[in-house]
């Protein structure tokens, strides 16, 4: 039998795993509060540039034009999303990117597209979208309530300081508000594009899904970074160790 000390400590080797998977995405993304980056520079590395935001607009955007214009055969519209993801695919391996990094967004293409042709409805697509949103403002509305935002798990490992955070007050009513504002920039995507994916209204939906994407997530990220950085603020003595 299990001894009541055992729970505490299972506990703490799990978040300390999520904390240090959390951050290592959060570094890789460009988002380490140890780090003098400016705002500025933070949400755009966030996006991954120009070519992130290409990556994340363009098959999408592609799809409701077509789809529009001309919604049968729905093969045509879909093959130039999945195609225009497999070029940047493409572009990715060959300049010797991250393997899953370069593929996670063909994988989602492709299997969006499949279940659209399966089902044989256009706003079908959006179905893996509709699904990441419910996912995500869930896991990360649920760890806010329960004390272990996934943010402060993250900034934790991060700053080196584990989840020593959850003893600060302040850090942890921050952490915990930042979880609610994620959570909510999710379930408002889901709120207002799921009526819409049941009315199958193809185009008001994915124009609705790109107003919703990059355009909302560049402000939570450069918030979420302010307050993590004001939570964090960093010693003269390194700044001046960076600087020199």
């Amino acid at each position: 039998m299990s001894t009541p000390d055992q729970d505490p400590e299972r506990e703490k080797r799990t978040s300390e795993i999520l904390g240090e998977a959390l951050g290592g995405a959060a570094r890789r993304a460009g988002l380490d509060p140890a780090e003098s980056s400016s705002t500025h520079k933070v949400v755009w590395s966030a996006m991954g540039g120009w070519r992130g935001i290409l990556e994340s607009v363009l098959p999408s955007l592609a799809f409701v034009i077509i789809f529009t214009i001309r919604p049968e055969p729905l093969i045509l519209s879909l093959g130039v999303s999945v195609g225009l993801a497999a070029v940047f695919t493409v572009v990715r391996l060959l300049q010797k990117s991250p393997p899953s990094a370069a593929l996670g967004g063909l994988v989602a293409a492709v299997a969006a597209a499949a279940l659209a042709l399966w089902t044989g409805r256009g706003a079908d697509n959006f179905v893996p979208g509709l699904i990441t949103n419910a996912v995500y403002g869930t896991v990360i509305l649920v760890s806010a309530l329960i004390g272990w935002s996934l943010i402060g798990l993250a900034v934790g490992f991060l700053m080196g300081e584990g989840t020593t955070w959850r003893s600060h007050r302040r850090k942890r009513r921050a952490y915990f508000w930042l979880g609610i504002a994620w959570a909510a920039l999710f379930f408002a995507r889901l709120a207002v594009q799921l009526p819409l994916y049941l009315a199958g209204d193809v185009t008001a939906l994915g124009t609705l899904k790109l107003v919703m994407g990059l355009p909302l997530f560049a402000p939570l990220i450069a918030v979420t970074w302010l307050v993590v950085r004001a939570l964090h603020p960093r010693e003269p003595a390194r700044e001046d160790a960076s600087e020199a």
